[in-house]
């Protein structure tokens, strides 16, 4: 069964507030604010396609997790460009539990949230990103957060700009989706996710993968609604992307 829409979470729950100094800065790439973590020599990079809620602290703070957290073994340059060009999801229209909050939603789903729109973007914005960076990066990773899970299911078919990918707590999982997936991918799920999706999409995989779920956590713990006050959350929120690395 594919989830054809955004998990109930998803659409019904507001972002976690967490304060956070990130460690990177912004330029611009595309037209687009991007953040940028890591060292500038690393050939390794990541592109992080965000949540709805765009630019927040708990993704950031993945972002310089990544590029930082095993400086001594392998470094990467990690990318966080604004696909939404400042308008994220506005927090206020959580739970959309009115006629005129769903609408705001729905036109957000169809508009500047539409994954082939937002698909089709990848691959320039990963050109342009190594015209400005000296030609240092040789390699590439993915990661796609909720929205952004489905974003890196549709580009990491033949002929991708990445070498692995991963998706966590991924919204609107499609088994169809996995059939097409030509490079290793790892998933993490939360306990929100449809399981039977999730496992239909881990059956249809036919590259290296690995697919686990975090039964106890909400969808989007390792992005903008990740309680890092709550030391569950937390905890789980590291080990999720000390996973990412070892993959």
């Amino acid at each position: 069964m594919a989830q054809h829409g955004h998990s109930e979470a998803c659409c019904s729950v507001p972002p976690s507030k967490h304060d956070y100094k990130e460690k990177g800065s912004y330029f611009e790439i595309d037209g687009m604010k991007t953040y940028k973590t890591g060292p500038s020599t690393a050939t390794s990079a990541i592109l992080i396609i965000y949540d709805i809620f765009g630019f927040s602290p708990q993704t950031l703070q993945g972002a310089d997790i990544l590029a930082h957290a095993d400086d001594e073994h392998h470094q990467y340059q990690v990318f966080v460009p604004d696909l939404f060009y400042g308008k994220p999801a506005d927090h206020s229209w959580y739970p959309p539990d009115t006629k005129e909050k769903g609408e705001k939603l729905g036109a957000f789903f169809q508009g500047p949230a539409a994954p082939p729109k937002t698909a089709e973007k990848i691959p320039k914005i990963v050109k342009e990103i190594e015209g400005k960076t000296g030609g240092t990066i040789k390699k590439w990773g993915g990661l796609g957060m909720c929205w952004g899970g489905k974003i890196i299911s549709m580009t990491s078919t033949e002929g991708t700009v990445f070498s692995a990918v991963a998706e966590v707590h991924p919204a609107m999982v499609d088994p169809k989706d996995a059939e097409g997936i030509t490079i290793p991918i790892c998933m993490l799920a939360s306990g929100e996710e449809d399981k039977e999706a999730v496992a239909a999409f881990e059956k249809n995989l036919k590259v290296k993968n690995h697919v686990e779920t975090y039964h106890d956590q909400v969808h989007g713990w390792m992005a903008a609604r990740g309680d890092l006050k709550d030391e569950n959350v937390r905890k789980e929120y590291e080990r999720g992307y000390k996973k990412l690395l070892d993959f």
